[in-house]
């Protein structure tokens, strides 16, 4: 009697394939959040997410302007619609950045002061929580694979050699993605410490 199937089996390959996907999706979300971060230098992505209130509709400044850094401790915000301007100032006073922008009616510059000591250790800090939520989202993607692996080999649909193979592979691509995450805190906080 032929088996009925609503979709197509899943193979080890394809589920090591997307826990590797998801992973790596995972630690570039989180170098994008680390890009928030601030340092002692001027950064686009340090500004570009800035909710602004336009015309009643929260959006990110960076749909709202173009943001260039001239100088390596300056920020300057151009927008598109100069009856945008007041919002974004109002946006980046009320943002948790501790910025202070200057609005000359044109453009908004952004001095980036240096970072006071007990600032900096603060940022070290913030970094570790992302960091740590960092590695708990690759962890839950290696969870949710060993659980597919897990199920495969109770439905017979691979052997328990194949599947504990599967296993190792997975975490040999859990350990380099945790690796990698570990590379980003270090080359992050070493520029947070700069002085």
């Amino acid at each position: 009697m032929p088996r009925q199937t609503e979709e197509p089996e899943t193979t080890v390959n394809d589920i090591l394939s997307d826990a590797n996907n998801r992973m790596g999706k995972a630690v570039e979300a989180l170098r994008r959040e680390l890009a928030t971060i601030r340092t002692g230098r001027a950064s686009p992505a340090l500004v570009e997410n800035v909710p602004v209130d336009y015309y009643n509709v929260p959006t990110p400044l960076n749909q709202l302007a173009t943001i260039s850094i001239p100088e390596a401790r300056l920020i300057l915000i151009q927008p598109w619609d100069k009856k945008a301007l007041s919002g974004i100032e109002k946006a980046l006073l009320s943002s948790d950045l501790g910025l202070n922008p200057s609005n000359d009616g044109n453009v908004i510059r952004i001095p980036i002061p240096p970072l006071s000591e007990e600032r900096r250790h603060e940022l070290v800090r913030l970094l570790g929580r992302r960091i740590e939520g960092g590695k708990v989202a690759v962890r839950n993607v290696r969870r949710d694979a060993l659980e597919q692996l897990r199920n495969l080999e109770r439905s017979k649909a691979t052997s328990q050699d194949e599947a504990h193979r599967a296993q190792v592979d997975l975490q040999t691509v859990t350990d380099s993605r945790i690796q990698e995450i570990e590379q980003l805190a270090q080359a992050k906080e070493a520029e947070i410490m700069q002085v």
